[in-house]
């Protein structure tokens, strides 16, 4: 075999790779003979067809086996000689090859960059802390308390008031027309006076009316109501109201703690509190991780190969293209034009590509890999997340190698920022929780 070196330019490398005749025809020989072996044709004995035979029936095929084989093994040989780490798969092109003569291709290919370690003990972030407070809890609980509310008649005779529910009949009509529309018609409906749920301006007119009495509404469908054939249009309602109900509003005791199925109410506070601080937790690790990844990225001025930036490019702005087509384009993003969005998100895909192979490199020289144990732990939490889809997502996985390995990334990029934030200067600083949860910009 023969290589020389065309192109050796950055990260790039591009050689020349001529395979002898000879190997060629060595390599196509011992799989015909390997083939002829094992081969059963009528008029033959098991393993005794002519090679002649074998080679006119099955040459073709084979030596299209064995040139794929060369090149692959010459390819492997070409980077494992020269210790290259290719960023990605090689690009190979055949340049010539003729039935008896020699094999000769280029192998193209961009090398991961040599990516200098920084100094951990050098980087000094601060680590958000936020804790849950009183007035929080007790937020959560009355929120808790208003969605176990029941509903209790109202005996009193009165009209109704914002908040109340009043159960009626309703006819509806498009305006004009006689006849009810389909849909618009309803028996013992339970209605929040001023609440939520209806046509614009329909629940805010009952109020003021009582159980036994009739009103008519007039409202607007909007121009954006799910039904075509009512967007846009005005009706009329005629409605009758039969009872009027308000809501009660358990008292948040111990009693109503047991409904919970807990012991009392300072335990369904302590589930609270431990379940908002995993929440605050979770954020501040989110921020925390930031930091450290734009910390290193201020130290990460290596080159990156090109190939790797526009594929990560190209999936980022095809999602842009289709935020545009849906009309949900960023807001700092609305007005720029095509070239000043394209180069701002290749930035963002260089950031992302350079942090990777740093991210990479550092699990790499240290050691750190994921076990077994983390990635099945992994899965098995993917799968908590369809209750009662449990054992399909468990098969699935256990289907499809490749899924699981999907998960690996993340655990793996987890343990290196935790190898490198324990060797980093991190502060903890106390902040309000307005703070810990203000979305960052985007990177």
């Amino acid at each position: 075999m023969q290589v020389t070196e065309f192109a050796n330019e950055g990260l790039k490398r591009g050689y020349s790779v001529v395979v002898s005749a000879a190997e060629i025809s060595a390599g196509r020989d011992k799989r015909l003979a390997a083939l002829g072996r094992d081969l059963r044709l009528p008029g033959f004995r098991p393993g005794k067809v002519p090679a002649s035979v074998v080679k006119q029936r099955y040459g073709a095929a084979v030596m299209s086996e064995v040139l794929e084989e060369q090149v692959g093994e010459a390819t492997r040989k070409v980077v494992a000689d020269r210790g290259l780490r290719p960023a990605m798969q090689p690009k190979i092109d055949l340049v010539n090859f003729a039935d008896g003569g020699d094999l000769e291709f280029k192998v193209e290919m961009e090398l991961l960059p040599e990516i200098p370690l920084p100094d951990f003990s050098a980087i000094a972030i601060d680590r958000p802390k936020a804790a849950p407070s009183d007035a929080e809890i007790d937020t959560a609980l009355a929120g808790i308390a208003a969605r176990n509310k029941t509903m209790a008649d109202v005996e009193e005779a009165r009209p109704a008031t914002k908040g109340d529910v009043l159960v009626c009949d309703f006819v509806g009509r498009l305006e004009g027309e006689t006849e009810p529309f389909k849909g618009g018609s309803m028996d013992d409906m339970p209605i929040e006076v001023g609440g939520d749920g209806f046509i614009p301006g329909f629940t805010e007119q009952l109020e003021g009316l009582a159980p036994g009495e009739s009103r008519q509404i007039n409202v607007t469908f909007p121009a954006e109501y799910g039904a075509a054939d009512l967007a846009g249009k005005s009706a009329v309602f005629d409605i009758t109201a039969k009872k009027l109900q308000q809501a009660l509003v358990p008292e948040i005791d111990d009693a109503f703690a047991k409904t919970l199925g807990m012991d009392d109410l300072a335990s369904v506070k302590k589930v609270l509190t431990e379940g908002l601080q995993r929440e605050y937790d979770g954020l501040s690790r989110q921020k925390v991780k930031r930091a450290l990844l734009d910390a290193l990225s201020a130290q990460a001025a290596f080159e990156v190969p090109e190939g790797m930036v526009d594929g990560e490019f190209a999936q980022i702005w095809q999602r842009v293209e289709a935020d545009q087509k849906a009309g949900r384009l960023d807001e700092g993003d609305t007005g720029k034009d095509e070239d000043t969005l394209k180069a701002e998100y290749r930035a963002i895909a260089m950031r992302r590509i350079r942090l990777g192979l740093m991210l990479a490199e550092i699990g790499r020289v240290n050691g750190i890999q994921v076990t077994s144990d983390e990635l099945n732990r992994a899965v098995r939490a993917e799968a908590g997340r369809y209750p009662g889809q449990e054992k399909q997502v468990m098969d699935f996985f256990q289907k499809n190698p490749q899924a699981a390995e999907n998960l690996r990334g993340p655990i793996f990029e987890d343990k290196v920022v935790d190898f490198m934030l324990e060797l980093a200067k991190v502060t903890d600083v106390e902040v309000s929780v307005a703070e810990l949860t203000a979305a960052p910009a985007e990177a």
